[in-house]
């Protein structure tokens, strides 16, 4: 907890109360969602303690004591985001039976995507590990409805240009004839999804089943767990950035 009379920037503050990591929480704060004494703040320079009153879309925040890190099998159909103006089934909410406190995802999977994804209210850890310089690996299996082309794989890990972005894996291995293993560092968005589309081949199944040093074991779709000291240490010291 902070001291009374500590200082923080209040993206920093929002990202200790678990409202979102720090990158998230400053857009927060720039669209005009944030009050500090009842007055609207959008300046992110902007000092705080736990002597003021921090609210975030009228509800009023404080930073936790308790830090979790949750890993979740994230089921297909689920969206990660804390809300959802398409009434969608939300991930988070599956860990609300167990979790009282705010926990958000560290980086996303598509809705129709599944497998694992981490949920935090340390937002230095998830800041840490969600910048692009982290260079964290993610792996993933992927099943297609039809046999896969031969070359596709190496093309993925050479490089591949879909509508003017560039995508290319750190690595790529087929497994059977309908099956790929790829390991991403950077993760752009639907990555995966827009190359294989891009060679016209339908996405059966695409499953994440690693994350840095974290693997799925047994989990299964809509089961959770909470990551150990030693994984979340492990994860930190594999990030390139060490931002904290």
């Amino acid at each position: 907890m902070l001291d009374k009379t500590e200082e923080i920037r209040l993206q920093v503050y929002l990202a200790h109360s678990g409202v979102a990591s720090r990158r998230a929480s400053e857009k927060i704060i720039q669209d005009g969602r944030v009050t500090v004494n009842g007055q609207v703040v959008t300046e992110l320079g902007t000092k705080v303690s736990s002597k003021d009153k921090v609210a975030v879309d009228g509800k009023e925040i404080k930073p936790e004591e308790n830090k979790r890190y949750v890993l979740l099998y994230k089921p297909a159909g689920y969206v990660c985001s804390l809300a959802d103006e398409k009434d969608r089934p939300i991930a988070a909410d599956i860990l609300k039976e167990t979790y009282s406190e705010r926990l958000y995802n560290v980086g996303r999977l598509d809705m129709f995507s599944q497998g694992l994804i981490i949920f935090t209210n340390d937002g230095d850890f998830a800041s840490t590990l969600s910048h692009p310089s982290a260079e964290l690996e993610k792996e993933y299996i992927v099943e297609s409805s039809q046999p896969l082309p031969k070359t596709l794989a190496e093309e993925f890990e050479n490089g591949v240009r879909v509508d003017n972005v560039f995508y290319k894996c750190k690595s790529a291995k087929d497994l059977n004839s309908h099956k790929m293993k790829i390991v991403l560092i950077e993760g752009k968005n639907r990555e995966i999804r827009n190359v294989f589309a891009s060679r016209d081949v339908v996405i059966r199944k695409l499953t994440r089943v690693r994350i840095g040093n974290v693997e799925m074991g047994d989990l299964k779709p809509g089961q959770y767990r909470e990551l150990s000291q030693g994984e979340v240490a492990g994860l930190l010291k594999l990030c390139k950035n060490k931002l904290i």
